[in-house]
């Protein structure tokens, strides 16, 4: 069997299309998907919002981001799929899950050097006090 990887996929649907058929659209997508095997693990409506430049003489858009867990086949499919549809202005695949590790492991690796840095710091002024408190019996 395939590893499961995880995906973002990010789509720009068309503004003259009606809410009723931006949620169809999503839950066609989404079922494709799920059809192919892979999951869906987050699903963000970003709204409606200005594109960079113009496509196809439209200037905004409706952004709607798709976190999918699956082997890859899905993706192929789906993006087969956004293509041909016409409501679907522009779309882009992300794969992120190597990235997400590699950032786990930075984050780690930057804790266990904090905790480092903390212990010596506490043992460095743990020494400093008692430099002080020794010092300061000596003057007595």
């Amino acid at each position: 069997m395939a590893t499961q990887r995880i995906y973002e996929v990010m789509f720009i649907v068309d503004t003259s299309v009606t809410d009723d058929d931006i949620t169809r659209l999503n839950e066609n997508l989404q079922q494709i998907i799920k059809d192919q095997g892979g999951s869906i693990t987050k699903v963000e409506n970003m709204g409606r919002r200005q594109l960079a430049y113009p496509i196809g003489r439209k200037t905004d858009g409706f952004y709607v981001l798709f976190e999918v867990e699956g082997t890859g086949r899905e993706i192929a499919e789906l993006e087969r799929r956004m293509r041909v549809n016409d409501q679907v202005l522009r779309y882009i695949t992300v794969r992120v899950d190597e990235d997400r590790q590699r950032a786990e492991k930075f984050k780690a690796k930057r804790a266990r050097k904090a905790t480092r840095r903390a212990s010596r710091g506490s043992t460095a002024s743990s020494s400093r006090r008692e430099a002080k408190e020794t010092s300061s019996a000596s003057e007595e």
